[in-house]
């Protein structure tokens, strides 16, 4: 499994970014790691191995961005406008950085976004903003509403990167056409938040999987199987 270091400036996020590419051909899946986790997490936890066989055979190509968590939701020292504001910057960098760069890469015209536990935010979050540009959502024990960090805040900002209050209103077509997996388990901490965000979809009519596994916590055993179950749902 080939595997390579990229590191740039982001001018959307005002900070040098770095990534693992993992592969040389294939569809373009951003992983995004959990909770303040850096690039290389995904890679040490062993989600990357469990795919091994789908990037050794050219199907995928894997784009495991650092992310900002520390200076935007998790980061208690600033107001909550600051932290949407901050994580709006790293959106904008998704739109106009890393995924014209796998698109490009690839000659793909949608990805595919990926993450557990928090990763599985910013995936969700980003794949229902932006559904002209995502093919394929993979959310493993994820959770969906932001509110939980902004300490009772609320504007324009935190309203359109938390799914489960954007998402009931947005009805851009390519919403219908996007393969979505809820994964979570039976006691996943998150459960309950797939649950309401598949709701949701359901009130919509948009066909998806919530995948709810028997005896697993939340925690990356689970995930390293659901991976490459929900990559071979790639066509």
């Amino acid at each position: 499994m080939t595997e390579k270091f990229h590191r740039w400036h982001s001018p959307n996020t005002n900070t040098d970014l770095e990534m693992l590419v993992f592969g040389d051909r294939g569809y373009p899946v951003i992983v995004f790691p959990t909770t303040k986790g850096r690039y290389y997490q995904n890679k040490d936890f062993g989600l990357i191995e469990s795919v091994k066989w789908f990037v050794d055979n050219g199907l995928v190509k894997i784009y495991c961005p650092d992310t900002i968590d520390d200076r935007s939701w998790y980061n208690k020292g600033i107001h909550p406008a600051d932290r949407a504001k901050t994580y709006a910057g790293y959106d904008r960098m998704l739109v106009n950085e890393l995924i014209p760069w796998a698109m490009h890469e690839t000659g793909v015209g949608k990805v595919a976004v990926a993450g557990c536990s928090f990763g599985g935010y910013h995936a969700a979050n980003f794949a229902f903003k932006h559904p002209e540009k995502v093919k394929h959502l993979f959310s493993m024990g994820g959770a969906f509403d932001i509110k939980m960090f902004t300490d009772g805040y609320y504007d324009d900002n935190i309203f359109y990167n938390n799914p489960v209050d954007f998402l009931p209103g947005s009805n851009h077509q390519d919403l219908w056409q996007m393969n979505i997996v809820l994964g979570t388990s039976e006691y996943d901490i998150c459960k309950r938040y797939n649950i309401q965000l598949s709701n949701i979809l359901k009130q919509k009519n948009i066909k998806h999987w919530l995948d709810i596994r028997p005896f697993a916590n939340h925690d990356w055993p689970i995930w390293r199987e659901m991976f490459p179950h929900y990559l071979s749902t790639i066509k």
